[in-house]
């Protein structure tokens, strides 16, 4: 399937990430792939943040993965350092090929350079097959998670 790479997300990329975060039942709702301005935005926050990792999968000059890394710096937990994964997505073509696995691999990875001593992300209750998969990379559901729309 070609060599591929991981890498900080660009301006350029935005059009294939907004795409496939828009690609599934929950995504299509609420995002506006025709309309980038917002997302544009979004980016040179992200790009101007040491603690935001906005990283795509290339393979063969094509985007076909993505995913943010928050780092956090707290208090609880001795000042413990933690991670938190969110947006992961891969590519409809790619599904089932272990690209999911090697992305999270690479956020965990990036996490522990980063002096982080735990890794943390959440999952909309109704994504099962996205709780299998975190499980199987040994994520544990241990809080239930609270939202609160602004």
């Amino acid at each position: 399937m070609g060599d591929l790479y991981i890498r900080p997300a660009t301006e350029e990329d935005l059009p294939a990430i907004v795409a496939m975060l828009a690609d599934d039942p929950l995504g299509a709702q609420r995002e506006s792939p025709q309309d980038l301005a917002p997302y544009l935005t979004a980016l040179e926050r992200l790009s101007g943040d040491p603690n935001q990792h906005l990283a795509v999968a290339v393979r063969e000059g094509r985007v076909v993965g993505t995913l943010q890394l928050t780092i956090i710096p707290g208090l609880s937990r001795r000042g413990s350092t933690r991670s938190v994964i969110e947006g992961v997505r891969v590519h409809a073509d790619e599904r089932g090929s272990g690209l999911g696995t090697q992305l999270v691999e690479w956020a965990i990875d990036a996490s522990r350079r980063q002096g982080c001593q735990l890794v943390q992300l959440t999952s909309d209750a109704t994504r099962t097959d996205a709780h299998r998969f975190y499980e199987r990379l040994g994520f544990e559901a241990t809080h239930v998670g609270f939202k609160l729309p602004l």
